[in-house]
């Protein structure tokens, strides 16, 4: 697939250089509008769960997040005729959508709305124009065309929806039919008020929102109980525990400050509330960026792609004040928005198709990791990250210098709202987080990669499923166990509630204080075995490493018991040919990350080296022996990896045991290694060999893990 230029070489330093950017992107989209411009179809024979008219509509629609935006700098006087003319020409074809999508005599209509229907998605973005430039969408227009949006926007009014992010969709549209289409606000109020008490009731603290409700420890008892009398279990019964790229820039995060920008006349408490919890927010957001931009993908709708920033593109328009910690100003906002288009410019080759739209993926172009909502045109959400377009020359944003990634804050600190701890240690090459207690109750696609795993990457991202073996299931970052000798598996997925502490140790081998995190979960509705794991980040003592201890016991005498586990999944070719990598018995002399390249399999241990960094698994002493324990580089499934086509993964295995009685239990010590090959700190003097950073791992079996289990 070829890059996109515009977008793939643009430097991405200033507004011109961005709006560059937006228009290289909408272009390839002109090609396939509709007659009367009310549609766009994306040529990929691909489609989703919704009907093909609205999956056009949104390809329609989700491009108006910078043509919206754009679309207010026409009616500033700054700027000169030739550029406005260059812009009215490229909005245009979308306000002739709007006319003719809304007109329901007209073909192209886009349809009534219905019950929880896409449409009700892509009706935020048409209001966000309306409400960005009015002007432009709407106050030119005949009264006839001004009357069908109206009736269109307000058939909306009073439809089920879903109790998550898409409350927001229905608030905005109301909001546009009050402010640009003159519906009295007494006739919506309620409405807007009602939805807003749902929004708020899925707040949990320091600004974080969950994408929908919060299953509590009852409910979750209830639905094991309803399990147990029977012999039933409903995967879409009872809530989740979800806090993801929906909670902040995708959806809630992003719509809040939208209502600060466009409603902060209309309510002015309540944006202000959404201005305080966009600073709370803020404090520890950042973190989940590298320092070149890469973002950790988690969670659904990962197509979305740089919309991951979406935040910052909305505390920007919104020019909220006050803000603290390390992103404090309208140069540390612009330093994360643009280092994360700078970084998918820079990783661009794969995400095109050959006419220049974009393609669903992530790195490249991947059915298996994608939603069953996501059309063809559906990664266009993405231009959410581009509405500072709609924000002038002489806005502070722009004339801001850009900060740099903030200084001597690399750390570990756990986020209490979404309960990860985020990784990103000084003295490390690797940024990630670990994730205990997080899952998402209803079906959807991956969803235990997607939310399940112990850790997520943003230089190794993470593997989705293709079937149920063991290599189609591609165990990175999880536990997957087998009561049936290997036939059928099963990894984490619901959960009890995590619980996190901070252990204090002192000897030889390492003194200081973690945070750890312990999960209890069981692999089977059934609750046959129970796993209970503490995850162990980055310390001072092992920077490269993170520790799993997984305490599994036999609740039910079972047959037999196997287990799987795997470490970061990396590149498994060579760079130079693409051929398998070599066999290798030690590390060579000199070797550096994402240079050197070789497998080393021991009975207790797997390195995998390549171009994409390290990363290995060793098994620390056991508490309770098995049969068999054994090491080696599993090959995953082509595809299955979100951001290379051909991996590796390090795993442990073992053998648990036959004839398993109720109350057996086995304690398993697994120690991860990973060094990304992207950061500078591989000369820093605190940097030692590979060598040394592999093989310094005598800390494993001296340590006393039980301090941490308890």
């Amino acid at each position: 697939m070829p890059p996109l230029p515009g977008f793939s070489d643009n430097p991405l330093k200033s507004r011109s250089d961005v709006i560059k950017a937006t228009i290289s992107l909408l272009k390839p989209l002109t090609q396939y509008f509709s007659p009367s411009k009310a549609r766009i179809r994306v040529p990929a024979s691909t489609a989703a769960h919704f009907d093909e008219n609205a999956a056009q509509l949104e390809g329609f629609a989700r491009p108006l997040w910078a043509v919206g935006a754009l679309a207010i700098t026409l009616s500033s006087p700054k700027i000169d005729a030739d550029q406005k003319k260059e812009l009215r020409d490229l909005c245009q074809p979308w306000v002739d959508g709007f006319i003719a999508g809304t007109d329901p005599k007209h073909a192209e209509y886009w349809g009534t709305m219905n019950d929880t229907d896409q449409r009700m998605v892509e009706a935020e973005i048409l209001s966000f124009a309306l409400l960005a430039a009015p002007e432009y969408f709407y106050q030119p227009l005949a009264e006839e065309s001004k009357a069908n949006i109206t009736r269109w926007l307000l058939s909306l009014h009073e439809l089920p929806m879903p109790s998550n992010n898409w409350r927001w969709f229905r608030v905005l549209t109301n909001l546009a039919l009050v402010k640009t289409c003159g519906k009295p606000l007494e006739d919506l109020k309620a409405e807007m008020e009602s939805d807003l008490a749902i929004l708020d009731s899925f707040y949990r603290l320091d600004g974080w929102s969950a994408d929908g409700p919060w299953l509590t420890r009852e409910e979750e008892l209830e639905l094991y109980a309803r399990y147990r009398e029977t012999g039933k279990w409903d995967p879409s019964a009872g809530a989740g525990r979800q806090v993801d790229y929906y909670s902040g820039s995708f959806a809630i995060q992003f719509s809040q400050l939208l209502f600060v920008r466009f409603a902060a006349d209309i309510d002015p408490e309540r944006a202000e509330k959404y201005r305080q919890r966009a600073r709370d927010f803020n404090v520890r957001f950042w973190r989940y960026f590298d320092s070149t931009g890469a973002a950790i993908p988690f969670g659904r709708s990962l197509t979305y792609r740089f919309a991951c920033a979406g935040y910052y593109a909305a505390l920007a328009f919104a020019n909220v004040p006050g803000l603290t910690g390390p992103v404090n100003s309208q140069g540390a906002i612009k330093g994360f928005l643009l280092r994360h288009l700078r970084w998918w410019a820079a990783h661009s080759d794969d995400i095109f198709h050959v006419d220049g739209t974009l393609n669903i993926g992530w790195l490249y172009p991947n059915m298996f990791m994608c939603e069953d909502y996501n059309s063809p045109q559906s990664p266009y959400w993405c231009m959410k990250s581009l509405i500072v377009v709609g924000l002038l020359d002489d806005d502070e944003f722009w004339t801001a210098e850009e900060e740099d990634y903030p200084a001597g804050q690399d750390s570990v600190e756990l986020v209490p709202a979404p309960q990860q701890i985020l990784c990103n240690h000084a003295k490390g090459n690797h940024h990630f987080m670990l994730t205990p207690g997080q899952f998402v109750a209803w079906p959807m696609k991956a969803s235990q990669a997607k939310y399940c795993k112990f850790a997520y990457s943003s230089a190794f991202t993470f593997s989705v499923p293709t079937g149920p073996l063991i290599q189609q299931i591609a165990p990175d970052s999880t536990l997957a166990l087998s009561r049936d000798g290997g036939e059928t598996w099963a990894v984490k997925w619901r959960c009890e509630e995590p619980r996190f502490a901070t252990i204090q140790y002192n000897d030889d081998s390492w003194s200081g204080s973690v945070t750890v995190a312990t999960v209890k979960w069981y692999p089977w509705a059934d609750q046959q075995v129970s796993v209970t794991t503490t995850l162990v980040p980055p310390t001072d003592r092992w920077p490269d490493w993170h520790v799993r201890i997984h305490r599994i016991k036999v609740e039910q005498k079972i047959r037999s018991l196997r287990s799987v586990e795997g470490g970061f999944s990396l590149l498994g070719r060579r760079k130079v040919d693409g051929m398998a990598l070599p066999i290798l018995t030690e590390i060579p002399e000199n070797a550096e990350p994402g240079v050197a390249e070789g497998i080393i399999e021991k009975p207790n241990s797997t390195l995998i080296m390549s171009a994409a960094g390290v990363s290995g698994v060793v098994a620390g002493r056991q508490a309770t022996s098995t049969r068999t324990t054994n090491a080696n580089a599993l090959k995953p499934d082509s595809n299955t990896n979100l951001a290379c086509q051909r991996t590796l993964i390090p795993v442990i295995s073992h053998d648990i045991g036959t004839g398993l009685d109720a109350g057996a239990e086995f304690v398993f010590v697994e120690a991860f290694f990973a060094i990304s090959p992207s950061k500078e700190s591989h000369g820093s003097p605190q940097a030692r060999t590979l060598q040394d950073r592999w093989g310094d791992r005598a800390w494993l079996d001296s340590f006393d893990w039980r301090s941490v289990t308890g």
